[in-house]
C-alpha cells in the first residue's frame, strides 16, 4: 500500500486502518489496539527524534547524540537501538517481538515519564512474528513527524481509537468518548485557560480536544493546567501517550487508581471539569464511604454510581468553576435510594446551569440516550455573565446528528454550534440592542428545543429535569389541508395497500401449492 510520507489526505486515516487491521489476524481488537498504537507511538517519538537529529546534523557542531538537545525541546531521547530505523531494518526478523521490547525498554530507561507507559509485550508467543513484521513495514510507510505536519500522529490516533471502540462494542466505551459528544461539552463550556479535570479521563479525548479549543481561539496551551484519573491501567497508559505526541503535560497521576477510593487530586479545585463516567456503575464500593467530605448533598446510594460522580466534581470545583457530565437520562429522575434527594439538594443550591437532553446511538457501547449536565458554581455574581439565579436551561437535541452507520450517530458541527450557541446565548450578558430593547440578553425559548425554567416550575415538576417536559412540542406548521379531507387519503391509501397485501398473500399461498406445501 503507498502511503504518503508528509501530509495526510482525505480518507489517510482510513485507507492505513484497513491496511493495519488486514495485519490483525485472529487476534483480539483489544490486545491489537495496543500493539498497534504503542508501534505508531515508537514510530513518531522516532520520527520526532530524527527531525532533531537531522537539524543537529545540519548544524555541524557535533552535538547530535547531546541528550540534552532533545530534551530542552521536550523530545524523548531515543537510543540508537531504539530508533525506528533499527527496528525497519529487522522487521523480517524472527525475533522482531523480542527487539521490539528491548527498543522499549530503553526508551522508559532514558526517559522518566514514559516509564511503566509502553506496551512491552511484542514477544510475546501468541504475536504472529509475520504479521507483526508487515504491520511494521505498513508504518515505516509514513513519516508521523515532519515541521508541515506535527499533529498527523493525533489524527492517526483519533481515528485509529474510533475504530477500536466501535470494534469493542460495549467494552470500547471505557477509553473513548465520540469525538462529537466531547466537542460537545468543550464548545459549551470553553475551557479556555486554567486548570481542567476529568475523573474519568479514559484515553484523554477531553484533553485533546480542550487543547484544539484554544489553538482555534489563539490561546495559550500553556494556560491549561491538565488533572485526570483513570481506574483501567491499559487506558491509564493510552491517554498518557495521547498527551506526550501533543506535547502536554498533564497531572493524570502516578498510575491508574479509582477515583471513589483513592483520589489523586483531593486538594484540587478545578476551573473546567469535563467527564463522561461509565453509566450505572453498580458495584462501586460505596459503602465504605458513607461519611466522605464529597456527599455535602447526601449520600448517593451503592447501587448506582451516577450521583456519586457529579458529587465528586460538584466537591472539585473551584468557586466560579463550571462542569460538563455525561451521564445516563436516568439520572435526570431517578428517585431510587437517594438519588431524588441529591438532585432536589443540588437543585436547590442553584448549581444545575442546563441540561441537555442528547440522541440514542451517539456511543459505542451503549445505544441508549444520554443527557449532559452543566454544573456552575457560581450563577449569580460571575463578572464574566449573567446572573441566572434560580434558573436552567434545558435544551432537547434529540432530534438532532445523522447516522453514519447502521448503528451509531454523530452530531454535525452545525448541531454541536447550535447547542453551545443556545447555551452561550442564555448564560451571556446582552449586547446594546438587546440591552435597549429590554431584554438581558439574546437568547429566546423555542418551543420544542429550548427553555429557560425557573425554581419554582422545577418544583412544580417534582425536580425532573428531563428536558421534554419543559421545552414542549415543536409547532408543526399547518399544511392548509382539512382534517376530514387528510383522513379520507390516509384511509384510502390504507385499503390500497391492504389489497395490495392480500393479493400477495394469495399469490404466495398459490405458489406454495403449486409444489406441494398447502396451507
Amino acid at each position: 500500500m503507498a502511503v504518503s510520507k508528509t501530509s495526510a489526505n482525505i480518507g489517510f486515516e482510513e485507507t492505513l486502518w484497513k491496511a493495519a487491521d488486514k495485519l490483525r489476524g485472529s487476534m483480539s481488537s483489544y490486545d491489537y489496539k495496543d500493539v498497534v498504537l504503542g508501534l505508531m507511538f515508537l514510530k513518531y517519538i522516532s520520527d520526532k527524534f530524527e527531525t532533531r537529529y537531522n537539524e543537529l546534523v545540519e548544524e555541524g557542531a557535533g552535538f547530535e547524540e547531546d541528550i540534552d538537545e532533545y530534551t530542552e525541546y521536550n523530545i524523548f531521547w531515543v537510543p540508537q537501538k531504539s530508533r525506528w530505523g533499527y527496528i525497519r531494518d529487522n522487521a523480517k526478523s524472527n525475533e522482531i517481538g523480542q527487539i521490539i521490547d528491548d527498543a522499549m525498554i530503553e526508551i522508559e530507561k532514558e526517559n522518566p515519564s514514559l516509564v511503566g507507559v509502553l506496551e512491552k509485550r511484542y514477544a510475546r508467543p501468541e504475536l504472529d512474528k509475520r504479521r507483526l513484521g508487515e504491520l511494521v513495514d505498513l508504518i515505516s510507510t509514513i513519516k508521523l513527524h515532519t515541521k508541515e505536519e506535527k499533529d498527523l500522529l493525533g489524527r492517526i490516533y483519533e481515528y485509529f481509537l474510533g475504530q477500536f471502540a466501535s470494534a469493542e462494542g460495549k467494552n470500547g466505551g471505557e477509553f473513548y468518548t465520540p469525538t462529537s459528544v466531547v466537542k460537545t461539552l468543550v464548545e459549551m463550556i470553553e475551557p479556555y485557560k486554567g486548570r481542567i479535570y476529568d475523573p474519568a479521563c479514559g484515553s484523554g479525548g477531553m484533553f485533546v480536544q480542550s487543547e484544539k479549543f484554544v489553538e482555534e481561539h489563539q490561546g495559550k496551551i500553556e494556560d491549561l493546567s491538565i488533572y485526570g484519573q483513570e481506574l483501567n491501567a491499559t487506558t491509564w497508559k493510552l491517554c498518557k501517550m495521547n498527551l506526550a505526541i501533543r506535547g502536554l503535560d498533564g497531572n493524570i497521576g502516578p498510575h491508574q487508581g479509582d477515583t471513589f477510593h483513592n483520589d489523586m487530586h483531593k486538594m484540587l479545585k478545578a476551573d473546567f471539569v469535563m467527564a463522561n463516567p461509565p453509566f450505572n456503575i453498580k458495584d462501586w464500593g460505596g459503602s465504605a464511604l458513607v461519611d466522605d467530605i464529597r456527599w455535602k448533598y447526601g449520600v448517593p446510594p451503592e447501587g448506582n454510581a451516577n450521583y456519586a460522580w457529579i458529587s465528586h466534581i460538584v466537591h472539585h470545583l473551584a468557586p466560579n468553576g463550571v462542569g460538563a457530565i455525561v451521564l445516563a437520562n436516568g439520572s435526570l429522575s431517578s428517585n431510587t435510594s437517594n438519588e431524588g434527594e441529591i438532585r432536589r439538594n443540588l437543585i436547590a443550591n442553584d448549581l444545575v446551569d442546563a441540561i441537555v437532553a442528547m440522541p440514542d446511538k451517539l456511543f459505542y457501547s451503549v445505544a441508549i440516550p444520554v443527557c449532559v449536565w452543566i454544573i456552575n458554581r457560581n450563577k449569580e455574581n460571575n463578572p464574566k455573565y449573567r446572573s441566572r439565579k434560580g434558573e436552567t436551561l434545558f435544551i432537547d437535541a434529540r432530534n438532532m446528528g445523522e447516522m453514519v452507520d447502521r448503528k451509531h450517530r454523530e452530531l454535525s458541527k452545525e448541531d454541536i454550534k447550535k447547542i453551545a450557541d443556545t447555551y452561550h446565548s442564555y448564560r451571556n450578558k446582552g449586547n446594546e440592542e438587546s440591552i435597549e430593547n429590554g431584554k438581558v440578553n439574546d437568547y429566546e425559548d423555542v418551543k420544542g428545543f429550548c427553555k429557560v425554567a425557573t425554581l419554582d416550575e422545577i418544583k412544580e415538576n417534582d425536580y425532573i429535569l428531563t428536558p421534554g417536559r419543559y421545552v414542549g412540542i415543536e409547532d408543526v406548521e399547518d399544511d392548509g389541508v382539512p382534517f376530514d379531507e387528510k383522513m379520507k387519503l390516509i384511509t384510502d391509501e390504507l385499503n390500497e395497500l391492504f389489497e395490495e397485501s392480500r393479493r400477495l398473500e394469495d399469490e404466495i399461498r398459490a405458489n406454495l401449492g403449486g409444489i406441494g406445501y398447502e396451507f
